[in-house]
């Protein structure tokens, strides 16, 4: 399941067949990689990890953290076998909420993936890493704040991005690198103080804080009722004619905390 969805993103180096991944790690301002196998089951999970250099310890928390082996999958799919997301959790019983592997790397991708069609969104953001990131042992590291800081708009227009969005990545970056931002220091935060601090930079919203909070800090009870994938996942779990209302879905949500995170994870499952 896991590395299923993985797959999705031409970004990561894995093995269907072997179930290994390797990984990009940023520790200290350092990159390293570590390569990832399963070696157990749904019910019965269990890895190997594998990696040259670094402190150990730290790339296996950080591993640990990445791929939230310390969440109770086992409860979380018994609270969810009371709701009407049952038959959702059933069919993709044992998916976890995966982190991306670097928090400002997601912060740019939720800017890169606003307002496109998942298919392009995916090309443009591969387009993006790949020509300011690096590689090392075939794992993709995104670009630096340093190094999106100094790119200018027409760089990025010449990859297809809009004027806009490439004014916002860069100001995101240069948020972190002239105005004081601390990404990782956001994971010890609460909510509403990393609302508070990332709204005021141009071009993030409500969306892009949510899908943050979700996929780069791994928050459990996050859902953006503004996502359009969400809103069809609904749409064809309900069997509506059109879109659900917000009221609809404040209705819907009530019963899935305190894991609305994994309530979000099932219904873009659901829809893949």
């Amino acid at each position: 399941m896991v590395l299923d969805r993985l797959s999705m993103d031409p970004l990561n180096t894995l093995n269907l067949e072997k179930r290994t991944i390797t990984v990009p790690i940023k520790l200290g301002g350092e990159a390293y990689t570590a390569t990832v196998t399963a070696t157990g089951k749904t019910d019965e999970p269990s890895f190997i990890i594998e990696a040259k250099n670094g402190d150990k310890e730290l790339i296996i928390k950080r591993i640990a953290e990445v791929f939230q082996w310390e969440v109770p999958l086992k409860d979380i799919h018994e609270h969810f076998g009371k709701t009407d997301l049952n038959i959702i959790f059933d069919e993709h019983v044992g998916t976890p909420l995966i982190l991306d592997f670097d928090p400002f790397g997601c912060l740019l991708k939720c800017i890169i993936h606003q307002q496109l069609n998942m298919a392009f969104a995916i090309k443009l953001t591969e387009r993006f890493v790949k020509t300011y990131g690096f590689e090392k042992n075939g794992a993709w590291f995104y670009p630096s704040p340093e190094t999106v800081a100094a790119l200018s708009v027409e760089e990025l227009r010449e990859l297809q991005f809009s004027g806009r969005k490439a004014e916002y990545c860069i100001d995101i970056a240069r948020a972190v690198t002239e105005g004081g931002l601390d990404i990782d220091a956001l994971k010890h935060e609460g909510e509403q103080v990393i609302f508070d601090k990332l709204i005021k930079i141009r071009g993030i919203g409500a969306w892009t804080i949510q899908n943050f909070l979700l996929f780069g800090l791994g928050r459990q009870n996050l859902f953006p009722m503004a996502d359009i994938g969400i809103q069809n996942a609904l749409k064809k779990l309900y069997q509506l004619e059109r879109k659900p209302t917000n009221e609809e879905m404040e209705r819907y949500k009530i019963g899935w905390e305190p894991y609305l995170s994994y309530a979000s994870l099932y219904l873009w499952r659901s829809i893949e």
